[in-house]
């Protein structure tokens, strides 16, 4: 939750549509696709495509919460623009989204669906800074080392990020296509200090890269081991076929 200091922006919008997420953190400049069953969440969709095709979004706190309450719900979302919904066949809905602005939750009220007062929230930071321009170059390095290693995030996401020049969106693209806890996503949702948002995500990406680099180490020993295993049976049975011929 933030402080009275970080609310920055005064201007205060009243009761506009909000749908929580149960296992994604959107960030401004992401499109998503999304699908949403929940009937609330439906009747929220119908109020925004009814008036601006805007929708508040905000992660709940906890993902196995089928009917969240209000105190379930972060009080920091995104404000996000729907490009397109389209109804399939089973009643759920399929949605794509664009994340437009960091945004604070001020109230949030439930009925048929939940209601909630914002305000935009601004980033903080000097675009001259140096350290801010040398913890970009380091965090480009980094990611670049777990492209290569998890295998899992296309290579030319790396050039993509390269083009970024806006670090607070840098960051937060890196942390849209990275394998973290929801709770380390809403933390970088939360962080409108870019500096400290840079510092963040190179802490976790050299977390993980440590995990990743046990995990191969582990994974070569036990198929080291396995195939050991399988050699040793393959020659005591081939004795045994010998012994038997003799």
């Amino acid at each position: 939750m933030l402080s009275e200091e970080e609310k920055i922006s005064p201007d205060i919008i009243l009761d506009k549509p909000l749908m929580p997420l149960r296992d994604v953190v959107v960030y401004p400049h992401m499109v998503i696709p999304l699908f949403v069953g929940r009937e609330k969440s439906k009747m929220a969709l119908e109020k925004a495509m009814a008036e601006e095709k805007k929708i508040l979004l905000s992660c709940q706190k906890k993902s196995s919460v089928d009917d969240p309450d209000i105190s379930d719900i972060n009080t920091v979302g995104t404000l996000a623009n729907i490009l397109q919904m389209v109804t399939l066949p089973d009643g759920t809905v399929k949605l794509l989204v664009e994340g437009e602005s960091r945004v604070d939750l001020l109230e949030i009220r439930a009925g048929d669906y939940f209601t909630a007062d914002y305000c935009v929230l601004t980033e903080t930071y000097n675009e001259d800074d140096k350290e801010i321009k040398a913890l970009r170059r380091t965090l480009i390095s980094q990611v670049e080392d777990y492209v290569r290693i998890t295998k899992k995030v296309p290579a030319e996401v790396v050039t993509t990020l390269a083009n970024i020049k806006d670090p607070g969106r840098l960051v937060d693209t890196i942390v849209a296509h990275m394998s973290l806890q929801l709770s380390e996503k809403q933390k970088v949702l939360e962080m409108l200090d870019i500096k400290a948002r840079l510092e963040n995500v190179i802490g976790l990406i050299d977390i993980e890269i440590d995990m990743m680099e046990v995990e191969q180490k582990v994974r070569g020993r036990v198929k080291d081991q396995m195939e050991k295993s399988q050699k040793e049976y393959y020659l005591n049975e081939q004795m045994k076929a010998i012994q038997k011929e003799l």
